[in-house]
């Protein structure tokens, strides 16, 4: 059964985000938000756990968003392949940046995972993830606010 749900998934992807930069983008996001869950797979402190998991959901919650503006894209300018469609680069850009920060986000609650075992705090690694983690929502709200002002 799951398998014809990936298959269905996969062909409502291919038609609201194309196969090209725009996909790629939504993709790249897709796998830092598993990256990250990872990561909280092996906090065995609660408290640290339940801190990375708010972050979590914040994080999670932007993947709509950045499902919107990557079909946005896809619908004003095409995207099969490599190039990057030149009137939504700052779009792209942004959605890069979000992706990057996203992994930032993911080896920074890595980091404070070791800190807690290793020292038995980890408020300050706590801190440094939240600091990427609002980078991630600056980039995706720069990535929509683009796209918005592109279609005017």
């Amino acid at each position: 059964m799951a398998l014809f749900a990936a298959a269905r998934q996969g062909r409502k992807d291919d038609t609201e985000l194309g196969k090209g930069v725009w996909r790629r983008a939504h993709d790249r996001f897709t796998r830092g938000l598993d990256r990250y869950h990872q990561m909280l797979e092996g906090v065995e402190d609660d408290a640290l756990y339940n801190e990375l998991a708010l972050v979590a959901n914040d994080l999670s919650a932007l993947l709509p968003r950045v499902r919107a503006v990557c079909a946005g894209a896809q619908k004003q300018l095409p995207s099969s392949g490599q190039d990057i469609p030149g009137g939504l680069i700052a779009v792209h850009r942004a959605l890069s940046r979000s992706g990057n920060s996203l992994a930032a986000a993911a080896e920074a609650a890595a980091m404070s995972r070791l800190e807690g075992e290793r020292w038995g705090i980890a408020s300050a690694g706590v801190e440094n993830v939240r600091r990427r983690a609002a980078l991630v929502q600056d980039d995706v709200a720069e990535a929509e606010r683009v796209l918005a002002d592109s279609h005017t």
